[in-house]
């Protein structure tokens, strides 16, 4: 092939692109106005267009800009995750808000992670949100961590990533900590690049300067894949235990949840050894002040 037939390619493969995407934006507007039974000329005068730049959108032969999908949303009153799935439809990221957690219409929630956390028991389990502050604990982690952490600093532990970057030491907390904690930098950098939140930055500039994190965390973060999971080695009682360090995800339903919508996380610690008797730890009495239960 000829570097001109090549360029030719790329051209046609970016139209391409450029008319799906212009093509997905219209389904979603489409749908949405036969969903408020409007024509487009009534859309049009909701958001002060005309009807033949709304049948351009939805037959895809004009693209949307931010301000107009964002109008749009507003004359058709959609909520969060609606007006989000339609900004990226449109090809532009969505406008997330920090769930909040302690908002009264969301017991239902909190009363959920209980029940989750308690049928995890005796596994150490905490319920995160976002920016992997922690929002909940079970008896299997209070126990867990009251073996090796004195219970006045453990009471005062309140973001996981500060946990995880300030308890490492020489390879002694973390399997492979120097890859372990450069993807997790890396995964603060994506979310900073991608919100340019200030508290974004922050997080992973104040991570950063950890001493147990590696001068070439870029470089070897590149190299590595995301993980969801990875090992751990805890001292109990004079000897290393390993465990898993599993994350999941819940999540609002929708095609694009996991960028449309605020999510919470579960993260918990499985002993690699199955005799191990995680149970010896939970029994007693325990307290936490992100223990409910």
């Amino acid at each position: 092939m000829t570097t001109i037939e090549a360029f030719k390619q790329d051209c046609e493969q970016q139209q391409i692109t450029t008319a799906d995407t212009s093509q997905l934006f219209g389904r979603f507007l489409k749908f949405w106005r036969g969903v408020h039974s409007l024509s487009q000329e009534q859309l049009a005068d909701l958001i002060n267009s005309s009807p033949r730049h709304i049948s351009r959108l939805e037959n895809g032969s004009s693209r949307p800009s931010q301000t107009i999908a964002t109008d749009i949303a507003e004359a058709l009153q959609l909520g969060q995750r609606d007006t989000n799935h339609l900004l990226i439809a449109a090809g532009f990221l969505p406008s997330n808000s920090e769930l909040d957690f302690h908002a009264p219409e969301l017991r239902w929630l909190r009363n959920t992670m209980t029940m989750s956390l308690k049928a995890l028991d005796p596994y150490p389990a905490i319920v995160l949100n976002e920016s992997s502050d922690i929002l909940m604990v079970n008896r299997g982690w209070v126990g867990l961590f009251n073996q090796t952490i004195n219970k006045a600093i453990l009471d005062r532990v309140s973001n996981n990533f500060e946990f995880l970057f300030s308890r490492q030491g020489a390879g002694t907390f973390i399997s492979g900590w120097e890859d372990t904690l450069s993807v997790i930098l890396m995964s603060l950098e994506q979310r900073a690049l991608f919100s340019n939140d200030p508290s974004d930055h922050n997080m992973r500039d104040r991570l950063a300067r950890h001493e147990n994190v590696p001068a070439d965390w870029r470089q070897r973060a590149a190299r590595l894949e995301p993980m969801s999971s990875f090992r751990m080695q805890i001292n109990l009682n004079g000897e290393l235990k390993k465990f898993f360090s599993v994350h999941s995800t819940v999540s609002t339903l929708g095609p694009s949840a996991f960028l449309s919508g605020p999510s919470i996380n579960i993260n918990t610690l499985y002993p690699e050894d199955e005799r191990l008797d995680l149970g010896q730890f939970c029994s007693g009495e325990l307290s936490h002040p992100l223990l409910f239960y």
